[in-house]
This record gives structure tokens, sequence and C-alpha cells, in this order.
């Protein structure tokens, strides 16, 4: 007998919850959708992504262009000083790297492989 007053007042509490209407919260999804990266970034990363819009890579972060190395379309290498020290590895199967520094001017030869770089002037963006 307990148990059918207990069950009876179960499901008029649960039936008089259940008339009362309240307010749903709205979730940014609905409203708006979903922030992208661009909306919530901050900083030098924001300045990083309107940057790569516009097509500039302000940091080198992206792969160099290729160049054929020859005197008349020399390997650029980026410095913001006059000289440089460069790498080269001359052939694929070599593992060892041939140093040697790179002075501002006309385009230089590696020693070893004949490969030509020409150093150019580069700015950091802030």
């Amino acid at each position: 007998m307990a148990a059918r007053l207990l069950l009876r007042s179960a499901i008029r509490a649960a039936t008089a919850c259940r008339s009362a209407r309240i307010p749903v919260m709205t979730r940014s999804m609905a409203t708006g959708g979903i922030p992208s990266d661009q909306d919530q970034a901050t900083g030098l990363e924001k300045v990083i992504m309107t940057a790569m819009e516009k097509g500039t890579d302000p940091y080198s972060m992206m792969k160099p262009k290729d160049y054929a190395g020859s005197k008349a379309d020399p390997h650029l290498v980026p410095s913001i000083s006059n000289k440089r020290i460069v790498g080269c590895v001359c052939d694929e199967d070599n593992t060892a790297v041939i140093w040697f520094w790179l002075h501002e001017g006309e385009p230089q030869r590696c020693p070893s492989c004949g490969a030509h770089y020409k150093l150019v002037a580069h700015e950091l963006p802030h």
C-alpha cells in the first residue's frame, strides 16, 4: 500500500515538472556556428594567418622555391647581415656537408659541386 502511494506521488511530481516550460539555453553553434581558427587567433598567430591569406610568408615557414643553381638562376639565401654561412650537400647520397661563407654581391659557387648561391637582404617582420 505504501508503495502505491509513493509511486502515485512520484508520477504526479513528474507530470507537474513536465508541464512547466523551462526556456532552453541557446548554444553558440545554433546562433552563428563554431568560430573558425582565424576568428579565435590572437597576437603572433593572427599576424601569421593574415599574412598567409595575402600570399606572403613573413617567417619563411613555407618550402622555398627550387632554383637551378646555375649562375643565371642561383639559389637565393636570405640574410639580415652582409654574410652568412651556407651548408651544401652536393650529392643526394653524400653524408658530409660542405660549409662555406657567402658574402653579398655576385653569386658564389660551392667549392665542391659548383652550385651557385646568392645572398639576398631579408628584413624581419617585427
